[in-house]
């Protein structure tokens, strides 16, 4: 589960203007950073299939970002995808 502190972190990272919250760049990270905590949690709980679950959602969700931003643009894309290591 993310704080709010680190919520306000990850957007003061990626955000593109001062009051940016909902930008594909913001929303990225903000994914990256859950799917790494519940992935940790599921090394732990290997029997917890319900955030299995949830983790397979975000994934795709986070894919499904990502491809919007390389189809609008190709050059935010690259950054975001060398800033978060991602691929």
């Amino acid at each position: 589960m993310l704080t709010t502190k680190k919520k306000t972190t990850i957007i003061k990272k990626h955000q593109i203007h001062d009051k940016d919250t909902g930008s594909p760049e913001v929303q990225v990270a903000m994914l990256s950073k859950k799917i790494d905590e519940l992935a940790s949690h599921l090394k732990k709980h290997k029997k917890d299939n319900h955030s299995r679950r949830g983790l397979i959602k975000m994934v795709a969700d986070r894919r499904t970002h990502l491809k919007y931003l390389e189809r609008k643009n190709k050059g935010r894309h690259e950054s975001l995808v060398k800033k978060l290591d991602l691929k």
